[in-house]
């Protein structure tokens, strides 16, 4: 299992893109790993889709990578169609995506921002489980009914143009670039030089009031070479996700070139006529400066980025164990739909969440779930403890609860309801649920209740 790191990754796939773009020019790279062309062009030079499909493929593999193909109408129908190897016909692709499961609309982050999980839960909760059940909604209900990241994936969904018609061609002036004087040939000061373009361009950007979507980056060597690349983004760029892409491209020519025996090697030797005497950022494709909602503190994601580096410090520090992360996993308690993975490591989930659960403890979720449990006591008016009867009803109406050394009065409750889990296998769990409110509203509490002991397993908003 490799740690996530884009810089190693889009390094490595330069050669990959390059291989692709000697074949078929025109190639766009949505990240390190995805890239998308026009697909009309190389079918009528090689003959047809599945002809080109091959020589692609055959491309690739000299590099000593494999992948897979995708063809479709439309681009983020043929990344769906890429993930299994497929060749979608014309006007098919509604069709084609129908019978996949929602959460597909959410599984490439190129195509779609982090919103995109909550909806498609969302999307899971109202029984929508296939792409096809949300296309069959009319665009009318989805615009009545949720955000602009629904409408845009219900246009994904019916397998219809993503891009918005209106996207304004960008002016000659947002270009920046950058003389490099003394030539650069070291990755550690080509990434300088791209922070301070990305910073100018996104000046420049915010007077026009435009965002980029489709980012240009340019290199010009000192023997004249001119090496290009087009990045596609889903969201409009920020100054750290443009400088992220230029950083990702200079590191990866550059390394790809030292390893060709023409250019300065990624540990920073020195070059002749390789060096870049020119950098620069051309916005290919702009939208609106609406588009792109910053954050109330500073720019879009700044916060979260610096919460990332704090934890990535203090795993350096304690160890990678130290900091885990929750991921949505499968289950009916709140508990056991939590899966603590430490950070950096694959997000799998213990259990799929996408299945059905029946049983599954229903909505509102709680806000605060307590992993360990802590034990709490349920008393009647009489002091007595309060426990279950066989019939599944309380031995007494629950009035005081005490947690450690505090205790509150109990003025309504809901449940209890009785468990009966995995009976058909060896780990049977016969336990209880039950929801209490606590005097003046101060909180509402999820009770688990096992082996005549209640437990507190979530706090309610």
């Amino acid at each position: 299992m490799a740690q996530d790191d884009p810089d190693r990754d889009a390094r490595l796939f330069e050669p990959v893109v390059t291989a692709v773009d000697a074949t078929v020019p025109g190639v766009e790279v949505l990240r390190p790993g995805l890239l998308v062309l026009a697909a009309r062009g190389a079918t009528r030079f090689f003959g047809s889709e599945e002809e080109a499909a091959e020589r692609l493929v055959d491309a690739v593999a000299a590099t000593g990578v494999e992948c897979r193909i995708g063809v479709a109408d439309e681009m983020s129908t043929a990344v769906l169609a890429a993930r299994r190897a497929a060749l979608v016909p014309p006007g098919t692709g509604a069709r084609f995506l129908a019978s996949l499961p929602v959460s597909e609309l959410a599984v490439e982050p190129s195509l779609a921002g982090p919103e995109r999980a909550d909806l498609v839960d969302l999307l899971h909760r109202l029984g929508l489980r296939r792409i096809g059940d949300f296309a069959a909604l009319t665009p009318a209900e989805v615009a009545s009914r949720f955000g602009a990241d629904a409408i845009a994936a219900h246009r994904c969904a019916r397998a219809e143009p993503e891009r918005a018609p209106a996207v304004r061609p960008p002016a000659p002036d947002l270009t920046v670039e950058y003389p490099c004087d003394p030539p650069i040939d070291r990755v550690d000061a080509a990434a300088f030089a791209g922070r301070l373009l990305a910073v100018r361009l996104h000046d420049r950007l915010a007077a026009a009031a435009v965002a980029c979507t489709r980012l240009a980056v340019t290199a010009e060597t000192a023997a004249g070479e001119r090496l290009s690349r087009i990045w596609r983004c889903a969201e409009p760029l920020t100054p750290e996700g443009t400088a992220d892409r230029v950083r990702w491209q200079l590191d990866g020519w550059l390394t790809h070139r030292a390893l060709a025996g023409r250019g300065p090697g990624h540990d920073g030797e020195r070059t002749g006529d390789a060096a870049i005497v020119l950098l620069r950022l051309e916005p290919v494709e702009v939208v609106t400066a609406g588009a792109l909602q910053l954050g109330l503190w500073g720019g879009e994601g700044e916060q979260e980025e610096r919460f990332r580096r704090a934890l990535v410090r203090v795993q350096g520090l304690l160890g990678g164990d130290a900091v885990l992360k929750g991921v949505l996993s499968g289950g009916r308690g709140p508990v056991e739909r939590i899966t603590l993975i430490a950070l950096g490591d694959e997000q799998s989930p213990a259990a799929d969440p996408t299945l059905p659960w029946p049983g599954r403890l229903p909505m509102p979720a709680p806000a605060v779930v307590l992993i360990d449990r802590p034990v709490v006591i349920l008393e009647s008016a009489a002091g007595a403890p309060v426990w279950v009867t066989d019939r599944g009803l309380f031995t007494a109406d629950p009035a005081r609860l005490r947690w450690g050394t505090k205790d509150w009065q109990v003025t309504a409750w809901s449940g209890p309801w009785p468990l009966d889990e995995r009976w058909w296998s060896g780990v049977h769990t016969d336990a209880v649920r039950a929801q209490i409110l606590l005097q003046d509203d101060v909180m509402v509490l999820l009770l688990f209740g096992h082996d005549h002991t209640w437990h507190a397993e979530g706090l309610y908003d």
